[in-house]
Order: structure tokens, then sequence, then C-alpha cells
């Protein structure tokens, strides 16, 4: 097979896998019995390395351009980062609102970053941007594609490391994307939202990409509940009918609970202790109390998000 059918073959296989298990499906992944619990994770892994060739093979080919950046509609699934990123930015500015974030990071990149390339150039012109990859080949591949717009180039690093061994500087971001196959077993997945629940900075936002119904043959299934021991609260999960795949959870480090005042703590002192010589007593719950019942009620009361079909 010519160097030039070998990517038309994969793509071809790829498209035909995806447009398998796109349609809406009451499929539920965690339901399957063991062998086929064990076919699934297989195609996964394949799913993942093709994914992998077939990046690697466009980013060298966007780099033999003066400016690849100009080009990046020659890969094949092009339109559906430009969905998929502008369905996250959306889900994030509706859920997180504030200031645009100043510092992101983007586990997982690889080795053609189309997700922070977008992400930067269409809704964050003023963010920094901090891509991880434990591959170091993949790293050097991104770092050409940005070479020859320097505005870009000044706001993007690419870093190889296993984002499991960074501690102190994940303190430093708004925003954590975690790429859908960082952590393709349930454990592995769980042990890097721990390690991001550990070390961001508190009120930062993490946006983890999942998938839904047959879509989870394709990539791993992220469960909210997973996020929430992580130490994050769920703000929204939004499970996409259409063109983009992914489905994504978007998850907020709590902030620090704001502390009484010395005289409120007084007083909630005195009050107390003016009533404990009698009957049982009811004591009014501390603020940090109220702050987290109330939201667990208002995650409770939100809707799944959902496209029209």
């Amino acid at each position: 097979m010519g160097m030039e059918e070998e990517p038309r073959t994969v793509n071809a296989l790829f498209t035909e896998l995806v447009t398998a298990c796109v349609p809406p499906s009451s499929v539920d992944v965690d339901q399957l019995g063991p062998e086929a619990q064990e076919m699934r994770a297989g195609l996964i892994r394949h799913c993942s390395e093709a994914e992998g060739l077939l990046e690697a093979h466009y980013s060298d080919l966007l780099a033999g351009f003066d400016n690849p950046l100009d080009h990046l509609t020659l890969f094949p699934y092009f339109n559906n980062y430009i969905l998929l990123s502008e369905l996250e930015h959306g889900l994030l500015s509706r859920h997180v609102p504030g200031p645009p974030p100043a510092r992101v990071a983007f586990v997982g990149s690889g080795p053609l970053p189309l997700s922070s390339l977008v992400l930067a150039a269409r809704h964050l012109p003023d963010a920094r941007f901090d891509n991880y990859d434990i591959c170091g080949e993949a790293n050097e591949r991104a770092r050409r594609l940005v070479r020859a717009d320097e505005g870009l180039a000044a706001r993007m690093a690419f870093r190889t490391s296993d984002v499991a061994h960074v501690t102190r500087d994940m303190a430093a971001y708004d925003v954590v994307f975690l790429a859908a196959l960082v952590g393709m077993a349930a454990e592995e997945k769980a042990h890097v939202v721990d390690h991001l629940g550990r070390h961001m900075a508190p009120g930062a936002a993490l946006v983890v990409r999942s998938a839904h119904g047959a879509r989870g043959f394709l990539y791993p299934v992220v469960d909210p509940e997973e996020i929430t021991r992580g130490g994050f609260e769920v703000l929204a999960v939004h499970h996409p009918e259409g063109e983009v795949i992914n489905s994504v959870i978007i998850a907020r480090k709590p902030p620090v609970p704001v502390p009484l005042p010395p005289m409120e703590i007084s007083m909630e002192h005195a009050h107390a202790h003016h009533h404990s010589h009698g009957g049982a007593v009811v004591t009014r719950p501390c603020l940090c109390c109220e702050i987290e019942a109330r939201a667990h009620q208002k995650m409770e009361e939100m809707p799944l998000e959902k496209l029209p079909s």
C-alpha cells in the first residue's frame, strides 16, 4: 500500500465506524458483558492509535506549507473541531460566568492540536495555552504548525509531561480541558481527575470530554459521579445528537469557603451555649454547609443540556 493510499484507507474505515456509532442509541455500554467490554476496550485502543497516526500524517502535511494554519481545512474532521470548540466555549461561558480565562491548559493535545488552535484563534484570543502531551514527537510536530504566526506562537506552549506529575503549575490555570483519550480505562481517568482536583486552583473550571450511547464504542464514557468524587462540582452534562461526537462535562473546583467574621462566630457560639442547658438542641448549620447544600440543590434542579435534533 502506497504512502498516499494508507491515510485514505484509515480515514475511510474510521468514517465507516463513526457513521455506525453516531445515530441516537439506547445502548448503555456499562451494561455490556465482560466479552463485549473487552471488545469495546480494544476498539477504543485501535481508534486511538488510528487517530494518532492520522493526526501525525496531517500535521506533517500541513508543516510543509509556509503558513500551516491557512490550510487546516485539509484535515478531514476539521469541521468537527470547529463545532466541538464552539460547543465547549458556549457551555463554559454559560455555566462559569465571569472574565474570560487568562491561562488555559489542554491535556492530551497531540501532534495536531486543533482544539487549542480553534479555541485560541476564535474564542479566547487573549488567553495563553499550555498544551500537555506525554509524547515529545507529538509536541515537536505541534510546534511547527504555529511557527509562522508570531502572535499565536507567543500564546502557545507545548509541554512534554504526564499531567499526573504536574502539581504546582496546575494552580495557575483558569480552565483545564481534558481530552477524551487521556486515561482510556475508567481507573486511569479517575486517577487523572483526582490529581487535577487536588492541584487545580479553587474556582477553576474543568472541561471533560466523554461519550454517550453507541458513541461509547469510539471514546471512553466518563461518569459525572467520578468527577464529583475527584473534588469538583458538576455544572452541566451535554450529550450532542449531531455531528459532534463527544459529550461534554463542565465542572468547577469549589471556591475556598469564606469564613464567618469574628463577631458572627462569637454570636453563633453564644447562641449555641445559651441553649445547651435545656433539652435537645438543633444548631444552625455553618455557612460552609449552607453553601454546599445550595450547590447540591442547584445541581439536582439543573436539567441536562441537549442540542436539538
